[in-house]
């Protein structure tokens, strides 16, 4: 939803072009997209006189981040093409974002390797989703259209291509075919229904999985048909929470990097108010900071009780 930042600061971002057709806010959402891709985001830091004039994204695959003996990183370099070649970045000369960082790892961790490499090494759920689907279309089509197996009264190779060419061309083209009596013998090899494993409860099984593994619910990409309300509501809370821990990575690695300190604002929240249920006259509870859960805590212990009622 944009960022805030003071005068100074806004001003300094709005001069930020990247490519010439960026803004600061399409820089960062190419960086989310990149780092989420690839592990990593990197962008040239350009400066004048000290001053940041221009943050200019570089492709990824081709920078290679060099360590020292210490495990700090000592240089940038991007590989060249035929006619150029190698450059080398210091580490202030690149604004580097690494994503899902794993011990010491000087780089970032891609989100595709936990949903297409499963734990042992083997294919993981995309493929298992996409082969799943495949079957599937197969299925579907041989309800619709199923094989045909024909027995002519021919053995020779060049007329049996021929006729199988022939209504090939029938069954594409929905045309009538004539044969002479008793020439040929057909069988329609369909797939009966029910006859063979209902695929759609494992790719609905798949789908879920992939979801999270990947860390976003169904609800938030439109697909909430199996969610109560309040389901609903649990689900974009615990989504919301890890929204803003990215944006709290990129608010700090900027302010890391390149000495600016802004504020990403975060698009809707469930955390603001109380709101009423449709049916009924409750109320959704509050969620509670930890400092106000323990003040109604403490006011809770010094009720006295009377007639068995907090009074």
């Amino acid at each position: 939803k944009g960022f805030k930042a003071d005068k100074k600061t806004q001003n300094i971002l709005k001069k930020i072009k990247g490519n010439g057709k960026d803004t600061f806010n399409t820089i960062l959402y190419n960086a989310v997209k990149t780092y989420t891709i690839g592990g990593d985001f990197f962008a040239e830091i350009i400066k004048d006189k000290n001053k940041l004039i221009n943050l200019k994204p570089i492709n990824p695959g081709t920078i290679e981040i060099v360590g020292d003996k210490y495990g700090m990183i000592k240089e940038y370099r991007q590989s060249g093409t035929e006619s150029q070649k190698t450059k080398t970045f210091k580490p202030e000369q690149i604004f580097h974002l690494p994503w899902n960082k794993t011990a010491d790892n000087i780089h970032g961790t891609s989100t595709f390797k936990k949903i297409t490499i499963d734990n042992n090494g083997n294919s993981g759920v995309v493929e298992m989703h996409n082969e799943a689907m495949q079957d599937l279309k197969t299925v579907f089509h041989r309800y619709v259209k199923p094989l045909i197996i024909a027995q002519i009264d021919e053995d020779d190779e060049d007329e049996i291509n021929k006729f199988k060419a022939k209504m090939d061309k029938t069954v594409k083209l929905g045309e009538n075919m004539v044969v002479p009596k008793d020439t040929v013998e057909m069988e329609r090899m369909s797939i009966p229904q029910y006859s063979t494993l209902d695929p759609l409860p494992w790719i609905n099984f798949l789908e879920k999985k992939l979801l999270r593994a990947e860390g976003v619910p169904s609800v938030i990409l439109g697909d909430g048909q199996d969610s109560t309300e309040a389901t609903a509501k649990i689900l974009y809370l615990a989504f919301q929470q890890m929204v803003e821990w990215n944006q709290l990575f990129i608010e700090e690695q900027i302010e890391a990097q390149l000495d600016l300190k802004i504020e990403l604002e975060f698009p809707a929240s469930l955390e603001e108010g109380e709101e009423k249920t449709t049916n009924t006259n409750e109320q959704t509870p509050k969620v509670l900071t930890p400092e106000q859960s323990n003040k109604k805590a403490r006011k809770i212990s010094n009720m006295e009780m009377k007639n068995g009622k907090f009074k």
